[in-house]
């Protein structure tokens, strides 16, 4: 299931966020886009594989380049943005 997920990170939501948020890496979009979903970073962490003080640090790093004071700004941006809405990944 956790690689279902990674694996939708590819394609045209890959591209789009990409184009939204070209300040962030590849990574952090894909946090982002997490964090969007209510994820919390214990679960973050699991889903992409990564130490919970890694999600943290990419967290921070988001919230600097958007210009954001908290968690919930930044998810405010992401879903203007549509990133980060209810969707089912393919297969």
């Amino acid at each position: 299931m956790a690689r279902r997920i990674v694996d939708f990170f590819t394609g045209a939501h890959r591209d789009f966020a990409a184009q939204v948020f070209p300040q962030l890496t590849e990574r952090e979009r894909e946090v982002l886009d997490l964090v969007a979903l209510g994820l919390g970073n214990h679960q973050i962490a699991g889903r992409l594989f990564i130490a919970e003080k890694t999600v943290r640090n990419h967290v921070s790093a988001i919230l600097d380049k958007l210009h954001v004071s908290d968690r919930a700004a930044a998810v405010a941006r992401a879903r203007d943005a549509g990133i980060g809405e209810p969707r089912t990944p393919p297969g």
